[in-house]
């Protein structure tokens, strides 16, 4: 058993590629203070350990907690896929004074345990980042990653996608309104006028390239609930790769039924939650249960924080939990 500290909080984080998301409770499960600030991984932003200690920093004090009174802190981290990302990772919750147990993990790790309570299941994220992550019966938890599959959903590519699509002429008179706005985002008054920016490679700084291509996501999910042929076949590929990946996950469980949720601004698109949910349906290996999650990341890393003090996870503390808005999944 975890010995408790003098601390009287925990801290939950939800470290992502676009924001870190922090949350101080008490042992009860009651939010004392929610704080949002830029991207926790150094893949998306250099300073991303100022931003995830001065997240720390404000939430405690919102909180009016001193920093010596953290038990125990569990944060889920965009990027940390193996061993060697402890070299970044671990640096970013190392302040003077937040000496408490600490979890860090994935945080697709933290959404699993918010969205399913870490109870067997999968969950999809496709938003700024994409994974799809899985626990099964025996606790085993697995990436696709893991078995090398990757589905190319986030925004970024289907943006990506969708552009070198139109520059390659794989478009019809259903695709004006898309391309019209495409071209309005860059400012540009042709698709010639792409031509030569994709030539010039667009941004020459990657993240800013990356950020920007992200920001057309919305354009494409939107275009193909209004039938462009284009949007629908960049979406339509991206659905598939992440059934791929549902499917290969849901092989390793036991139970002929597998709970999953969709987390991420993608995902969680008017477009793909009605195509996943039509495959989910025709499911080869399994049946599947589109379940909304229960829980936020952020709040999920809370629920691992206080488990790490072996604090009991009752209806009490989860009804706690649920009274703060941010506690709850949007």
């Amino acid at each position: 058993m975890n010995q408790r500290t003098n601390g009287s909080v925990v801290i939950g984080i939800d470290g992502g590629g676009t924001h870190t998301r922090v949350m101080v409770s008490d042992f009860e499960g009651k939010v004392m203070s929610y704080v949002e600030n830029g991207a926790s991984s150094v893949h998306k932003d250099l300073q991303a350990k100022h931003n995830v200690q001065e997240a720390i920093q404000e939430a405690l004090r919102q909180a009016n907690k001193e920093i010596d009174e953290v038990a125990a802190l569990a944060g889920g981290f965009a990027g940390y896929d193996s061993e060697s990302d402890l070299e970044w990772v671990l640096p970013l919750t190392e302040m003077e004074g937040l000496v408490c147990n600490k979890l860090h993990v994935n945080d697709a790790v933290v959404a699993h345990s918010g969205a399913l309570l870490s109870e067997p299941g999968i969950i999809v994220i496709s938003g700024t980042g994409s994974i799809i992550f899985a626990m099964n019966e025996t606790g085993r938890q697995i990436r696709n990653y893991d078995l090398h599959q990757y589905a190319a959903s986030a925004a970024r590519f289907l943006a990506y996608d969708a552009t070198y699509e139109l520059l390659a002429g794989n478009i019809d008179e259903s695709d004006a309104e898309l391309i019209q706005r495409m071209l309005q985002y860059w400012k540009l008054a042709s698709v010639e006028e792409l031509a030569q920016l994709a030539l010039n490679g667009f941004i020459a700084d990657r993240r800013e390239r990356n950020r920007r291509f992200a920001e057309l996501a919305p354009f494409l999910t939107e275009a193909a609930l209004q039938h462009s042929r284009l949007a629908q076949t960049v979406c339509d590929r991206a659905v598939h790769q992440i059934m791929v990946g549902v499917e290969l996950l849901a092989s390793y469980f036991t139970e002929p039924e597998v709970k999953v949720s969709l987390i991420g601004s993608v995902v969680n698109s008017r477009y793909f939650e009605q195509q996943l949910a039509i495959r989910m349906k025709a499911g080869n290996n399994k049946r599947y249960a589109l379940v909304k999650p229960a829980f936020s990341p952020v709040a999920g890393a809370v629920l691992l924080a206080l488990k790490q003090l072996d604090i009991p996870i009752g209806t009490e503390l989860l009804a706690n939990l649920a009274l703060h808005p941010r506690s709850l999944h949007v």
